[in-house]
C-alpha cells in the first residue's frame, strides 16, 4: 500500500472515520491514481487489522532507521576521536 494512502486512511481512522475511496482521496496530501486509492481502501475494508501491521511495520522501520543514524553518529565521533590521537 502507497505510504501517503496509508497515512490517509489512518488520519480517517484516528477520527473516527470509516475510510471510504472519497474521504481517503480528500486527506491525501499529494496526486495518488484513483486505482492505487480504491486498491488501499479495498484492502482495509476486506482486512482491517492490515493497516495496524502496517503501522507496526512503519514503526519498526523508523526504529531501525534511528538505530542505524545513531550507529552512524557514533562512528563519526570515534572517527574523530581517533583522528585527535593520532596528532
Amino acid at each position: 500500500m502507497n505510504a501517503v494512502v496509508f497515512d490517509a486512511i489512518k488520519a480517517l481512522l484516528d477520527e473516527g472515520k470509516i475510510p471510504t475511496v472519497a474521504l481517503t482521496k480528500s486527506k491525501l496530501t499529494q496526486p495518488i491514481p484513483l486505482p492505487v486509492i480504491i486498491a488501499a481502501v479495498s484492502q482495509y475494508k476486506n482486512n482491517p487489522d492490515s493497516i495496524h501491521n502496517l503501522a507496526k511495520q512503519a514503526q519498526q522501520k523508523s526504529e531501525t532507521v534511528d538505530n542505524s543514524s545513531q550507529l552512524d553518529r557514533i562512528e563519526a565521533k570515534l572517527d574523530r576521536l581517533l583522528a585527535l590521537l593520532e596528532k
